[in-house]
């Protein structure tokens, strides 16, 4: 297959030595930030591991800690974020997003909608190993009704695989009758076809909803359902017709309020960037008439613009 990732591993890699060059870039008054986030902007996340080892082994601290003491605001977010295996990432915005007053469903959308089965399976993991506790039941705590109730569906990461030919024309006449074709919403059967088919079987029981309602199924979830339920299975059919069409919706939002949504935007540049980045800057392009990597420009500024350019893998 062919990689989408707009950062890939640099190819005469030495870990040893971008340990050395971090250190001297950060050692004495003042740190060199331009050289910071080039090297680990144009780093692996596999390969930045490899140089947190080595510069443990070389200097007896930990790098993590020493950029945190040496960077501040939005860079130091980012460079952070940048140095989490992907995982572990995923599982602290979680964890983030559920802790405290309020939740952030916006972050449980976005990363429970758009992940693999076996990404989902690894970040519960690592989610019990780093916090100590159960995602599910996090998540059970600070959700309700039908909207936890996908969301449990999707924490499986069990979703059918393939297309079942036989069931296309089924579930598309379910969700009609679900929604449009009655009074009232049976949310429990959009929940069901929408939290455990395949992308590719959706897609065609999309196609077969559209041609028995005459609309979208999108516009149909619009009008039976509302908040937080609403947006969870909106997000679902995104990423079941483009996972990088929706990413692209979604940077495209965080650019688009009175001030930059950092959070977000940090989030998808950082997670995607060895995912599939080209592919959501093709989309932007298609989806706005405009570039990814002007928006950010236009958007961000200093070492924190730098850094999000280069993981946009440079002007298109």
């Amino acid at each position: 297959m062919e990689y989408r990732g707009s950062v890939r591993p640099y190819v005469n890699f030495n870990a040893k030595h971008d340990a050395e060059v971090l250190h001297k870039a950060m050692k004495g008054i003042g740190t060199d930030e331009d050289v910071v986030l080039m090297l680990l902007s144009s780093r692996s996340n596999d390969q930045r591991q490899q140089i947190r080892a080595a510069y443990k082994r070389a200097n007896g601290k930990d790098l993590v800690s020493e950029l945190k003491s040496e960077l501040g605001g939005l860079l130091e977010n980012l460079i952070v974020a940048l140095m989490t295996p992907p995982s572990s990432f995923d599982a602290s915005q979680l964890h983030k997003a559920l802790k405290g007053a309020g939740t952030d469903d916006q972050v449980l959308i976005e990363i429970l909608a758009s992940r693999t089965g076996e990404q989902i399976k690894e970040i519960i993991k690592v989610y019990k190993k780093e916090f100590g506790g159960k995602l599910e039941k996090d998540i059970c705590g600070d959700t309700g009704g039908h909207y936890r109730k996908l969301l449990v569906i999707l924490l499986q990461g069990n979703r059918d695989e393939g297309v079942d030919e036989e069931k296309i024309e089924q579930d598309a006449k379910d969700l009609y009758a679900a929604g449009e074709g009655k009074f009232g919403t049976d949310e429990e059967k959009f929940i069901l076809i929408l939290g455990n088919r395949s992308a590719e079987h959706l897609r065609k029981v999309f196609d077969a909803y559209k041609k028995i309602s005459g609309s979208d199924i999108e516009d149909s979830i619009k009008g039976e359902t509302t908040g937080n339920l609403e947006n969870l299975l909106l997000a679902i059919v995104k990423c079941a017709r483009s996972v990088p069409g929706y990413f692209a919706e979604n940077l495209y939002k965080s650019m688009r309020r009175a001030g930059t949504d950092d959070d977000t935007l940090m989030r998808i540049m950082i997670s995607r960037s060895e995912v599939d980045m080209l592919d959501i800057r093709a989309s932007f392009k298609k989806m706005y008439k405009q570039s990814l990597y002007t928006n950010i420009q236009e958007d961000t500024t200093g070492d924190y613009q730098k850094a999000l350019l280069c993981l946009c893998g440079g002007s298109d």
